[in-house]
């Protein structure tokens, strides 16, 4: 009974802390815009295949050519391979990426008529596509609650103690449960933000952090007096 009674104690302290944090970190920035540039859900969700292993800045560099070549799923579907591969090579992974963007759009074509879906269940039937794309296309383009967890929000929801699990997933369901639903897409997008410019993982900058009162990460630099 005190071992429950505590950890709803637990949970609710989380909760309040997290309202915080979220309240602070928008005070560091207007908006929580993707960076990656897109005009419709379909180009989002190939920017965001691209952007695997590779920065947004580079991934814009190369959509405009893209979808200059390849403007919807039907014609990426038909895309020759080599001269796809060509188009996409600055973002690394080039090959793995040429066959999930023309396997995609495929299964766009045959399952739904060329148009991206807006569930989660039918977002990761496509192939390549798992929670993380699936979460950007639904907060970003169906605003619907959707918590984004890539490789910033699992490092800054793990320093500032908000989920102690490892797996994106688990992370994900972990922020699903201090945040209201309002929330969701704003928030992991804040985080996300958070941890590409400020909670770095090799040299985070710690003396300018919004948060630094309420991270609980053991590794944090001390501010100068």
């Amino acid at each position: 009974m005190k071992n429950r009674q505590l950890a709803i104690s637990n949970q609710q302290s989380t909760k309040i802390r997290a309202r915080r944090i979220l309240k602070r970190l928008r005070t560091q920035a207007p908006n929580t815009l993707v960076e990656l540039n897109y005009t419709d859900p379909f180009e989002l969700l190939v920017a965001t295949i691209l952007s695997a292993q590779c920065t947004d800045e580079r991934v814009n560099r190369v959509t405009p050519g893209l979808f200059a070549a390849y403007p919807g799923a039907r014609e990426l579907a038909c895309a020759s391979p080599a001269r796809l591969e060509a188009l996409i090579k600055p973002t690394g992974f080039y090959r793995n990426k040429a066959q999930h963007l023309v396997k995609c759009s495929q299964a766009l074509v045959a399952q739904f008529g060329g148009m991206v879906p807006k569930t989660m269940e039918e977002l990761t039937s496509l192939p390549g596509i798992g929670r993380k794309t699936a979460n950007v296309i639904l907060g970003a383009c169906f605003d619907a609650p959707a918590i984004i967890v890539d490789t910033h929000v699992k490092r800054v929801a793990q320093r500032l103690h908000l989920s102690r699990n490892s797996d994106p997933t688990k992370i994900e369901f972990d922020l699903q449960g201090i945040w209201p639903a309002r929330d969701w897409t704003e928030g992991s997008q804040r985080i996300l933000l958070h941890g590409r410019y400020v909670c770095l993982a090799r040299k985070p900058q710690c003396a300018a952090c919004v948060l630094y009162k309420d991270c609980q990460w053991e590794g944090k630099l001390l501010r100068p007096c």
